[in-house]
């Protein structure tokens, strides 16, 4: 049973929030919409957590990250029409080419001149019966506290991360690093090729989960995250409390993230038609 809450967050430099987050259950029939909190088995449903952040000159931003995760939505309940069938198709095979095709629709989104070059990141995270498997590009992270222990699952496609989490620099140094955002890594945004990060990972009852975009990492450190995500909390609980520290401490970005509980029981369920 997963428990979840999801918050997003206009940042305090601009009026319009280029952050998208996305949370469905997908089976047979396709995908379907989950409430922003709720919680819901996997005995009949796959269920899917994204956040995008999308960049771009005019509207570009929000309609990049938007754009991004519908399609992912209409294209990961694929594998239940292809398992129909009699094939049985390997999740991380599918979002491979899940993300080579939006970042081609992406790119072919931006022909004119108001989206040239609109691009965005993607943190998500597909939970299966039997394991959970990540797909991230860019700065948009995904993190899991197992028994009070935090560890990213993700990985930030800047050099700067690299440098910090190979212990060339320590985080406070990673943290004013000049190049900390510039990505190498992202959906769209004319490139020709993109290389995801991807993962499967067997999850148990009691592990608690963090999507979120850069907003968030710019007000609250990883012991913040690792307080928040161990403390005796549910996760609206959880996510409006690193939330409220985020904007407090920095709040100019956009900031959007989604807390994500594995409990054994609970309940009640936010089941879809």
């Amino acid at each position: 049973m997963l428990h979840w809450a999801a918050l997003t967050h206009s940042g305090s430099r601009k009026p319009r929030n280029d952050d998208s987050l996305i949370a469905f259950a997908s089976d047979p029939k396709g995908a379907t919409t989950l409430q922003q909190s709720g919680c819901h088995s996997l005995e009949k449903h796959d269920l899917v957590f994204a956040v995008s952040d999308g960049m771009g000159g005019g509207n570009a931003g929000d309609l990049a990250s938007s754009l991004l995760l519908t399609r992912m939505s209409e294209i990961i309940p694929e594998t239940f029409k292809i398992a129909a069938s009699g094939f049985f198709p390997d999740c991380l095979e599918h979002l491979t080419d899940a993300i080579h095709s939006v970042h081609e629709h992406i790119n072919a989104a931006a022909a004119c001149d108001r989206t040239r070059g609109m691009a965005a990141t993607l943190a998500l995270a597909w939970f299966t019966p039997a394991n959970l498997y990540i797909a991230n590009v860019g700065d948009s992270r995904i993190y899991i506290s197992r028994g009070g222990h935090l560890e990213q699952l993700s990985r930030d496609h800047t050099s700067a991360w690299g440098q910090w989490k190979r212990g060339e620099i320590p985080e406070i140094q990673y943290r004013s690093h000049p190049r900390r955002s510039a990505l190498y890594e992202v959906i769209g945004g004319g490139h020709a090729r993109v290389c995801p990060h991807f993962a499967a990972i067997p999850f148990q009852t009691g592990d608690r989960f963090l999507i979120c975009s850069d907003g968030l990492i710019d007000g609250v450190w990883e012991r913040h995250i690792s307080e928040a995500l161990a403390a005796p909390a549910d996760p609206g609980q959880t996510a409006h409390r690193l939330l409220k520290r985020a904007i407090n401490n920095s709040g100019i970005d956009d900031t959007t993230l989604i807390v994500v509980h594995v409990n054994g029981t609970t309940p009640t369920e936010n089941q879809p038609n």
